[in-house]
């Protein structure tokens, strides 16, 4: 696939960028030439390559999946002004 000035003078104007004539030909080389390196990255076998997340090999950490309260809710309001049976209490805003 290859990119003519009119199709770059559409691509300035979707993404609102102001192409004058002096820069068709410019961005219109530019464009060809990413179009033309993406055409060789699908040339590449990538049979049995497995898909990666990371650059650098790494596992994930795991842990068990159990639902909890925390345990610790009354650590969590001790900074709070005013709190009752580990809940924040604030002052009322609608009336």
């Amino acid at each position: 696939m290859s990119v003519d000035a009119d199709t770059v003078r559409r691509i300035g104007r979707l993404a609102r960028i102001r192409i004058t004539e002096d820069e068709v030909a410019a961005y219109e080389g530019e464009l060809n030439a990413i179009l033309g390196f993406v055409e060789q990255l699908g040339e590449v076998d990538v049979e049995g390559v497995e898909p990666m997340n990371s650059v650098t090999p790494m596992t994930l950490r795991r842990r068990e999946d159990k639902v909890t309260d925390g345990g610790y809710a009354d650590r969590i309001v001790a900074n709070a002004p005013i709190s009752e049976d580990n809940f924040f209490m604030v002052p009322k805003v609608v009336e």
